[in-house]
């Protein structure tokens, strides 16, 4: 094989089988998931197997050499990724840090950014996270009041964001802030690559109704960072806030190409299995709960497909980059019928049923955190509106603030 050649599908496929059974742990299918909470031992296992697929030659697959991957296509991660099934993989590491961060440095950032940041996430020595919601936005990123204001050859940053998923885990950050009050919200924003453990940020972790702790909210104090910091533009803040937010509709919706190996990797929350509750609570063979389960099982297949179509004609042209919204919308609404869908079967033995203490707790568990899947990326509603206006076509969402300089919004009361 020549300096220049790609080594084909197979071949990489046949060299990952055998790699993965040599060296990597495999999952124990009897292991106990421990109860919701912190997962600080999670993160520094993670890093463990990343070092151990970077030192194997089996990371950064889709990554350009340049910059610490392997500069090979989509087919070869999935080749790796379909092989990998049934062994510990470092997956806390797919989202936010390979399939949202790692990928935007690679778009917007400067050959500085992109071979010290993308390369030592390969290499499993550090995790990148995102700094954009508020805790006055909501869904309007744009409207944030995060301030980064000049002082010479630095920039000194002050305000607040939340929602931060791992942050605690990570070493830097993707931080949106505004940097001209004179200018419209969306014209007046500036991207910075933050260290998470910089002087003047204080974090604090957020516990969820699962006890989950993974999402945390940061406050900075005169966080003072250098102009090299600056990703992309001053003031163009927005062109690289969207490609991000095209990278995380992407991975919500399950078409990352840079995303290795399936899962969460988040044990504590498994998916529910429609098959195992309706055996479990004795519903196996009545046939409105088989249907549920078809129809559950026939939105999973569609998705698939969906994934493909979307992943491909964005790669092509043949479909501009909003259409990843299609995907992030169809897992949301797949989301929510497999969690509804659980809950009907079990009905009120879901919450009674002696026998089943443990399955009851994870169906009633995960459809309380069923509102997740239609909030990353962005809100469902959201989504609806960026395919009716940038897909199809249509009118744009009247807004009272368009082209009004941010100093004159009114915002609160």
């Amino acid at each position: 094989m020549t300096e220049t050649a790609i080594e084909d599908v197979e071949t990489f496929r046949r060299r990952a089988r055998a790699w993965l059974a040599d060296t990597m742990p495999k999952v124990d299918p009897d292991a106990v998931p421990p109860p919701p909470g912190d997962d600080d031992e999670e993160w520094v296992r993670t890093r463990e197997l990343q070092k151990m697929l970077y030192a194997g030659g089996f990371a950064g697959i889709c990554f350009p050499k340049e910059y610490g991957g392997l500069g090979l296509t989509p087919a070869h991660q999935l080749a790796f990724t379909e092989e990998s099934v049934g062994y510990q993989m470092p997956l806390l590491l797919n989202v936010p840090t390979f399939s949202i961060c790692a990928p935007t440095i690679l778009d917007m950032g400067s050959e500085e950014q992109k071979k010290e940041r993308i390369s030592a996430a390969i290499r499993g020595d550090e995790i990148l996270v995102q700094f954009l919601s508020e805790p006055s936005g909501g869904s309007d990123l744009a409207g944030l009041i995060t301030r980064a204001d000049k002082d010479g050859d630095t920039w000194v940053i002050n305000g607040a964001k939340t929602w931060s998923t791992s942050a605690y885990a990570a070493d830097w950050a993707l931080c949106l802030a505004r940097t001209d009050l004179d200018a419209p919200k969306h014209r007046g924003l500036t991207m910075f690559l933050m260290p998470t453990k910089a002087e003047g940020i204080t974090m604090r972790r957020i516990t969820q109704v699962n006890g989950s702790t993974e999402f945390c909210e940061e406050f900075f104090d005169n966080v003072v960072l250098p102009a090299s910091a600056v990703v992309g533009e001053v003031n163009d803040g927005w062109a690289v806030a969207s490609r991000q937010l095209f990278h995380e509709r992407t991975a919500v919706g399950g078409g990352s190409p840079y995303v290795s190996g399936r899962g969460t990797g988040r044990v504590s929350t498994p998916k529910s299995d429609l098959v195992d509750i309706a055996r479990a609570f004795g519903r196996s063979e009545d046939a409105a709960v088989r249907e549920m389960v078809g129809e559950s099982r026939a939105h999973h297949v569609v998705q698939q497909q969906l994934i493909r179509r979307v992943t491909q004609g964005i790669e092509t042209g043949a479909m501009p980059a909003p259409a990843a919204s299609i995907m992030r919308l169809f897992h949301a609404e797949t989301d929510w019928m497999l969690d509804d869908h659980a809950v009907a079967i079990a009905g009120a033995a879901g919450v009674t049923g002696a026998d089943t203490q443990a399955l009851a707790a994870q169906l009633s568990v995960n459809y309380l955190m069923r509102q997740g899947s239609s909030l990353g990326g962005g809100s469902s509603e959201m989504s609806r509106n960026i395919i009716s206006e940038r897909i199809l076509g249509m009118p744009r969402e009247f807004a009272a603030d368009r082209d009004v300089p941010f100093r004159e919004v009114k915002r609160g009361r």
